[in-house]
């Protein structure tokens, strides 16, 4: 099965180093298919056999930890889930130039509505913001992005359960999973 993981707070600022090739290498050793990453912030498109997710989630930060001797947290997804939850995106989501838009993945066992209340209510002058599966996507625009709701969950609860990228990289990423 296909699956796309995408890892949190990897190579930011120079802090928890973990170059692409070694993180290839790791996977491939333990067992991980046509492992294929993507730009620098830990974006990783790989064939498992079909494996419970928590249970792969589990196995995925116990190599990762072991490998670059840091626990390092991920959301995972599967290609067809990613896929769905693209084609179901909002019409506005990656489309203004204007605007900055992101996908935020929701990490295990934390839920998309879990993050969704958390935050609380948008800010519809400044944002909009949409969940489907374990995708949440997010646009604002980039004169009023700071007056955001969503921009104050850093360093919070909700902000720890999430990985966000933006749509172009967002949409990268399902591209080279459904071509390998």
């Amino acid at each position: 099965m296909k699956y796309i993981a995408l890892l949190r707070g990897i190579n930011v600022g120079g802090k928890n180093r973990v170059p692409m090739n070694q993180l290839k290498q790791c996977l491939e050793k333990a067992g991980f298919q046509n492992v294929v990453t993507y730009i620098n912030s830990g974006n990783v498109i790989f064939d498992y056999q079909a494996q419970d997710p928590p249970v792969l989630i589990e196995k995925c930060k116990e190599i990762l930890e072991e490998e670059f001797k840091f626990p390092i947290d991920l959301a995972l997804i599967d290609g067809e889930s990613m896929r769905e939850a693209i084609e179901h995106a909002p019409d506005w989501w990656g489309e203004d130039p204007n605007a900055k838009h992101n996908a935020l993945f929701v990490i295990h066992p934390a839920t998309a509505i879990d993050i969704v209340a958390k935050v609380g209510s948008t800010k519809p002058e400044y944002e909009q913001v949409f969940a489907y599966g374990p995708v949440i996507f997010w646009s604002a625009q980039l004169k009023t992005f700071s007056r955001t709701r969503w921009t104050k969950i850093v360093g919070t609860k909700a902000y720890k359960s999430v990985t966000i990228r933006n749509a172009n990289t967002t949409r990268k990423v399902l591209e080279i999973a459904l071509s390998h």
